[in-house]
């Protein structure tokens, strides 16, 4: 399949809290779900511009908040 407007995108997180885009049509690799929003490619980077502000996986996010709470 070529990459066209047309073709339907998932927003899709990991379970370190990283997103990623994913064409509609291929099965969602292991470790990652989809968060609920689809669209266009461009529609679909714009929301995870919007939601990811933490570039930080999860993991250390934690382990950072843990250090500055001591």
């Amino acid at each position: 399949m070529s990459d066209t407007s047309e073709e339907t995108y998932l927003v899709v997180t990991s379970e370190e809290g990283r997103y990623s885009i994913w064409p509609e049509y291929k099965d969602i690799p292991w470790g990652w779900r989809a968060e609920g929003t689809k669209g266009t490619k461009q529609a679909c980077l714009d929301h995870i511009e919007k939601v990811w502000t933490d570039m930080r996986p999860l993991s250390l996010q934690r382990h950072m908040d843990g250090e500055s709470q001591q």
